[in-house]
């Protein structure tokens, strides 16, 4: 794989003057990736951690239900692009064919964007048994040492991170892409290929929590996701009713609980306007 970072020219204004000067810059690529030969989907990504964006896109989309239904996956540089190329086993294969055909639907019907709609409303799992707690201290922790992970973004200023953090270990994974989904589908995917199970930690990102963020971070089975922006209206209302914590607009020692408050250890509240 190539490097994910290029270097350009620019023109730097500054107080003591204007001047050229190299800038690193994170690589954005089109990534297709296909199932059984055929594109299902294709995302501008930094073409980086490949293998790991193609198993957790396939897990986070209800594609695979765990890494063994898949037979194979394979990174192929066309120069303009990657394709990443997914070989399901026959179960799954045939599974994800019905769920395709579904998906196309009659056109010029009237009614042909409801399924699709109903993919983008899908249900989400519930984490609501999950036990798990944590404290103030880990919530401002795991932003903390996320940042100290951010090695893309550290060299260019204009990447997402999605990190797992584990009370007892601190952040036990990191991947990085101009696309905040991606970088958390990345991240599921790594945590799938380490036998990292969703269930014991907390995701965080570091972006906005999107209905799609809640969606994805509840498929891998983690029940409390932590933002250092603000969530959508849509994503509380589903983060409320599939049992998942959100934390999100952590600054410094202070954050904001927006669901199952329980699971976050931080004293008693008072009411503030």
């Amino acid at each position: 794989m190539t490097s994910p970072l290029s270097k350009v020219l620019r023109t730097a204004q500054r107080a003591d003057g204007t001047r050229l000067a190299a800038r690193v810059l994170p690589k954005e690529a089109a990534v297709a990736l296909s199932y059984g030969g055929t594109t299902h989907a294709v995302m501008m990504a930094t073409p980086d951690d490949l293998e790991d964006f193609a198993l957790g896109f396939s897990l986070t989309e209800g594609i695979i239900s765990s890494p063994d239904e898949i037979d194979s996956i394979a990174v192929q540089d066309l120069g303009t692009g990657f394709d990443v190329q997914i070989r399901l086993k026959d179960t799954a294969n045939k599974r994800f064919e019905a769920r395709r055909r579904r998906l196309a639907g009659p056109v010029g019907c009237g009614l042909c964007g409801i399924e699709s709609i109903e993919e983008a409303m899908r249900d989400v799992p519930s984490v609501t048994d999950n036990p798990l707690r944590l404290t103030a201290q880990d919530v401002v922790q795991s932003v903390q040492r996320l940042s100290e992970q951010q090695t893309l973004h550290r060299q260019t200023g204009a990447v997402h991170a999605a990190g797992f953090y584990v009370a007892s270990k601190g952040i036990v994974a990191t991947r990085e892409d101009v696309g905040r989904h991606n970088a958390l589908d990345k991240l599921a995917g790594a945590l799938a290929k380490t036998g990292i199970q969703g269930t014991s930690g907390a995701v965080i990102i570091t972006s906005r929590v999107s209905v799609e963020m809640v969606q994805k971070a509840a498929a891998i089975g983690a029940p409390v996701v932590i933002a250092v922006s603000a969530p959508t209206a849509l994503a509380v209302t589903t983060a409320e009713q599939c049992g998942q914590t959100v934390v999100a607009l952590v600054r410094g020692n202070e954050f904001d609980v927006f669901t199952h408050p329980e699971r976050i250890e931080t004293g008693a509240a008072r009411h503030v306007a």
